[in-house]
Formats: C-alpha cells, sequence, structure tokens
C-alpha cells in the first residue's frame, strides 16, 4: 500500500512538466476553492478548476518559455492538509530566470484536492507577467 505521503509527492511531482500536469489536475476537484494570495495579476479568489487553471497556469505558459514548472521542495502531512513548497524552474520569454517559491497549503477530500490557499512573490508574478505581457503585444 502507497503511503499517504509518497502519494502526495508522487502527485505534486506531475507539477514539473506541462506534459505531466494533466496527472496532477485529475486529483484536483472541477469545484475546487483556490484562493491565489496577494495583489498582483494572478491574485484572486477561483470557484473552479477551470477558472483557475485559465487564470493563472494558462497565462504564465503565455510568458514562460516552455510553460509552468514546479518542483517539489518540502511537502508537510496532517491529516487531510498537505502543504507544498514548490519551486518555480522556468524562464520567462525574456530568458529571465522565473525562480519563484510557491506554498500551498491544500485539503483534500479523500484523493482530490478541494481547497486551496497558495503564496508567492508577488512582486515577481507582477513583474514578469506585466512585463512579458506588453512585450508580446508589440
Amino acid at each position: 500500500m502507497t503511503d499517504i505521503r509518497d502519494d502526495r509527492i508522487a502527485l505534486f511531482d506531475n507539477l514539473q512538466s506541462p506534459a505531466t500536469q494533466p496527472k496532477f489536475w485529475e486529483r484536483v476537484a472541477d469545484d475546487v476553492d483556490w484562493t491565489v494570495e496577494g495583489t498582483h495579476p494572478l491574485g484572486g479568489r477561483y470557484r473552479t478548476k477551470t477558472e483557475f487553471i485559465e487564470a493563472t497556469f494558462t497565462r504564465l505558459d503565455r510568458v514562460l518559455q516552455g510553460g509552468v514548472q514546479l518542483k517539489v521542495e518540502r511537502m508537510y502531512i496532517d491529516g487531510d492538509t498537505a502543504i507544498a513548497e514548490l519551486l518555480s524552474t522556468s524562464t520567462s520569454l525574456e530568458g529571465a530566470p522565473f525562480a519563484n517559491r510557491y506554498c500551498w497549503v491544500c485539503r483534500f477530500d479523500g484523493d482530490t484536492i478541494v481547497e486551496v490557499r497558495a503564496y508567492l512573490d508577488s512582486s515577481m508574478v507582477d513583474y514578469t507577467v506585466l512585463r512579458n505581457e506588453i512585450a508580446m503585444k508589440k
């Protein structure tokens, strides 16, 4: 039997590549309650998986070479909660590292993520998203 910690690490490891990310999203509820803290272009509360992906991952995919790539640095498990510390290993369209650090506090219902509070470097997101989106329009 797979240990719950190993299962959660394997789940979040799917975020390392856009090719494997669908395996992660399969385990996120369609009606997930996902809050991205901060005052930046990706901040807000999203009430569906589709809304969250479109507003964040899809938007970032447009300004990052090879899309969003997240590496698990640490994982903490307590009951139905997993806290994932993630590092972005992505590069912006202009060639700058997008080495953002994330902390996602995720509540599970069984094997499905139903609620997330995400924390990140708001300044890095603001600068990278807006600067690269402006460059794309030129």
